[in-house]
């Protein structure tokens, strides 16, 4: 992209606020004890999420140790590079959402730090 992203990334159970702009659920699954009206959602971009396989080869073990976050988003990388329709739709629309204002990627994981969002911002920021 030719301009600056400006996306945010936040837990899902914190409640929406006025700076979240468009806010996209980024997992594979829907987050217990969440609302759809509290999620206050523009879309849930379940393509954008790791796959099933690599969400339960990695599940819990990313807050662990730093071999097994970089080994994931490694791998999480490698499924967004390829990619696929669902997947390029789903960016189609978090670019065009990016492009008219701010946005929020939503995740369920306890880690601030080491969750898919932040691996996919991470991903976002560099291709």
């Amino acid at each position: 992209m030719g301009t600056a992203l400006t996306i945010a990334v936040k837990r899902i159970h914190e409640p929406a606020g006025p700076g979240d702009g468009a806010r996209f659920l980024v997992d594979r699954l829907w987050p217990r004890g969440v609302s759809k009206e509290k999620a206050a959602l523009a879309a849930w971009l379940r393509p954008l999420s790791p796959s099933d396989v690599l969400r339960k080869a990695y599940h819990g073990e990313t807050a662990e140790s730093d071999a097994a976050w970089d080994a994931f988003r490694r791998a999480y990388f490698a499924e967004l590079d390829v990619g696929g329709e669902e997947m390029r739709a789903a960016l189609f629309v978090l670019d065009a959402a990016t492009a008219a204002g701010p946005v929020t990627l939503l995740y369920a994981a306890k880690s601030e730090k080491r969750n898919n969002a932040v691996a996919l911002l991470e991903w976002l920021l560099q291709r």
